[in-house]
């Protein structure tokens, strides 16, 4: 007799369950509400999401920022009938007990094996789940240990985050004789090109192909790279991963019959019309949201919209320039660098909190280094491996911002220093007459530079940054700061 499961996974979906995308009040192909309206699920279907659920859209930055809970995104993700969670990087970013409240309201399972509590045990174990057509389903999660570098130290206290790969092995080898299929539920990408085997990365920020090859899960949903990935076999391990904001979700369906386990997969995109009940059941919160969203700010001297990637790197972003001189404003750091986010909405003249929300999504602080000539000039070569020459001299984005995923964010824009960039130059020779007013730069000048504290991290390929010391914090959102830039002037000249 088989025994049948299906899986409905999502992954990355950062607080939009609406359709919008709160840059404006369009509607979207996007949004959990639609995605669940594809969810048909019956009592041997499990939902599943893969973390990164309460940071990134405007209404979650409102639970936080506002209402101070997240309690709704609980029930949100209670009424859409998820069994299980896992956790993402993102879900540290507003400290361990917010991580919390989210997982006691949950109605069903968080499982992450490699989050330690200070008696280094683990948070959220690994369960066992009996379908009622008697299917034995052991299911183990894991978040990238890469938490560790990227998240601010009071985020992660009282908690250790330990190597993923190491957890899901022991994981793995307690439950395996006691179940018919196992699941991993993966906060985390894969290193290697899934096509060719190409190692992409030599980072362990992402280990998914490296559990492929050396762990026996039957099946791996895998986040954190906002990538689409149809279900396939890596090694003898199904692997599936969903992208960003609610765009689709995974359908797996598993077939168990004689000791024989048959998986196919379908993408589903989120083309479905949004559950009524569910927007309606939230809508008192959404509808305060985008009240809030439309609020004024200030204003600018003039519109501040985003180009094509490529123009705005070459030539200069003036929204970045905006957020440069924010930056300054509050640190009086000599130099500045901004990254901006794969998707940025810009600031119209007339700025409403929508305009801030859209463009600088991340929850990011800011740090005031010293910096010497020298390092200054391998962070700025770095950036500068953005570009690639095309065979015909065009200039293109380079594969290694665009694979295994987008980081367009990984790409800085510095102030406080005048400089060249040549891309047809050699990588690490492409920044050429580097000033700082009017005089070269040597490699033993020393300067204050403001950046962002995931930046500061090191993350992005910037090892230079955690050497440098620390001059002063400023321990404000970035969003606020921006806010409060505009509180000191209601009219800004860019």
């Amino acid at each position: 007799m088989s025994k049948n499961l299906k899986i409905n996974f999502t992954s990355d979906v950062h607080g939009y369950f609406y359709p919008t995308s709160y840059g404006d009040r369009l509607e979207k192909d996007m949004g959990l509400f639609k995605c669940y309206s594809g969810f048909d699920k019956d009592e041997n279907t499990l939902c599943i999401d893969g973390g990164d659920i309460l940071q990134g859209s405007a209404f979650v930055y409102y639970c936080k920022s506002v209402l101070n809970s997240n309690r709704c995104v609980a029930e949100i993700m209670n009424a859409c009938g998820y069994d299980y969670i896992t956790v993402g990087n993102h879900d540290f970013n507003y400290g361990v007990d917010y991580l919390k409240e989210y997982v006691e309201h949950f109605n069903g399972k968080c499982v992450c094996q490699n989050i330690l509590n200070n008696d280094c045990k683990e948070m959220f174990p690994y369960d066992i789940k009996v379908m009622p057509n008697g299917l034995r389903v052991g299911i183990i999660g894991m978040v990238t240990d890469y938490v560790n570098i990227w998240e601010k130290e009071e985020n992660i206290k009282g908690v250790r985050i330990t190597d993923p790969f190491v957890a899901a092995r022991k994981a793995l080898q307690e439950c395996k004789n006691q179940v018919d299929v196992t699941i991993g539920i993966y906060h985390g990408g894969f290193e290697n090109d899934l096509t060719t085997g190409e190692l992409l990365s030599d980072s362990t920020e992402n280990v998914a192909y490296r559990i492929c090859q050396e762990l026996d899960f039957d099946v791996l949903l895998t986040g954190h790279q906002h990538m689409s990935i149809d279900g396939q076999k890596v090694n003898k391990t199904f692997v599936v991963q969903s992208c960003e904001y609610a765009r689709e979700y995974q359908c797996v369906e598993l077939t168990f019959e004689d000791g024989e386990l048959t998986i196919t997969s379908k993408r589903k995109k989120a083309t479905l019309p949004a559950d009524e009940q569910l927007c309606k059941k939230f809508q008192s919160v959404e509808d305060q949201v985008q009240s809030w969203l439309e609020a004024p700010i200030g204003r600018l001297n003039r519109d501040l919209m985003p180009d094509d990637k490529i123009k705005m790197a070459l030539h200069g972003s003036p929204i970045a320039d905006f957020l440069n001189q924010v930056q300054f404003f509050f640190s009086n750091a000599q130099v500045s660098s901004v990254g901006l986010a794969n998707e940025i909405a810009g600031f119209n003249r007339e700025v409403k909190t929508r305009d801030i929300i859209a463009t600088y999504p991340y929850p990011n602080t800011l740090v005031v280094v010293e910096i010497t000539g020298a390092a200054l000039k391998l962070a700025m070569e770095r950036s500068a491996e953005y570009f690639a020459v095309e065979d015909d001299g065009s200039i293109v984005v380079s594969d290694s911002f665009l694979k295994p995923k987008a980081e367009h964010y990984n790409y800085d824009y510095y102030a406080g220093v005048d400089y060249k960039i040549n891309p047809t130059n050699p990588i690490g020779s492409r920044i050429e007459n580097l000033s700082y007013q009017g005089e070269p730069v040597k490699e033993t000048d020393k300067f204050s530079i403001c950046l962002n504290n995931y930046r500061y991290s090191g993350a992005g390929g910037y090892p230079m940054y955690p050497k440098c010391p620390v001059l002063h914090e400023i321990n404000i959102d970035m969003v606020e700061l921006i806010m409060d830039f505009f509180m000191k002037h209601p009219v800004v000249e860019v």
